[in-house]
């Protein structure tokens, strides 16, 4: 499923020159709107699902939900990126929350 922006919570890196999100989109398909200043992703079927931009989003502005064939809305998947590891957060269509976490570096 393509990247959902929560406008709400998205103020467009402001600290950065260019967003996070546009930066790490490995597909170039999120881009700032001018005129609202929110990002958003231009070619919805085009997106690879890597989740590259939902992990880079410092406010959690952007999430994905999980195909209807995996979770139904209102399943969701969400990361949390640390210095050495990644924790997700996985809710089921029932509320039910899990999470595990792996680590992404080998630091011995």
């Amino acid at each position: 499923m393509p990247p959902r922006v929560k406008t709400e919570k998205c103020d467009g890196c402001r600290a950065q020159k260019e967003t996070l999100c546009v930066l790490i989109c490995p597909g170039d398909l999120m881009v700032l709107d001018p005129a609202s200043g929110k990002a958003y992703c231009r070619s919805e079927r085009d997106c690879w699902d890597c989740m590259s931009c939902v992990k880079s989003c410092p406010h959690g502005a952007i999430e994905t939900r999980l195909p209807y064939q995996l979770g139904y809305y209102p399943a969701k998947l969400i990361p949390l990126v640390g210095s050495n590891k990644i924790s997700w957060t996985v809710m089921d269509i029932h509320g039910n929350v899990e999470r595990f976490t792996f680590k992404t570096r080998n630091d011995d």
